[in-house]
Formats: C-alpha cells, structure tokens, sequence
C-alpha cells in the first residue's frame, strides 16, 4: 500500500502471523514454504519442520 518493505526475524508466531502478509520460512538455512499467513498455517512441510512427523 505504501511501497515499504519490512524483514521481520521473529520465533513468536502469533506475532508473524498478526503483521505479516506474506512469510518466508526457512529450516537450517534453506526456504521450505513461502506465502499467506494461510497458506503457511497449512503447509505441510512447515509442520513436518517444526512439529514432526
């Protein structure tokens, strides 16, 4: 809306989830998802990362 781009490095997800319109995850270095806070909450290789099989 304003043309201003915001990194936000942050481990507290309801944060991320609250300000942020598209997030990048990354494991060990390496991107594993990237989209809507939706499209993240429900992509399966996020889950596998951080909360297992």
């Amino acid at each position: 809306e304003r043309g201003v781009a915001v990194i936000m490095i942050e481990h507290i997800m309801r944060a991320v989830m609250k300000y942020s319109e598209r997030i990048v995850v990354l494991d060990a270095g390496k991107k594993i998802a990237d989209g809507s806070p939706d499209e993240i909450v429900n992509n399966r290789d996020v889950e596998r990362a951080y909360l297992g099989e």
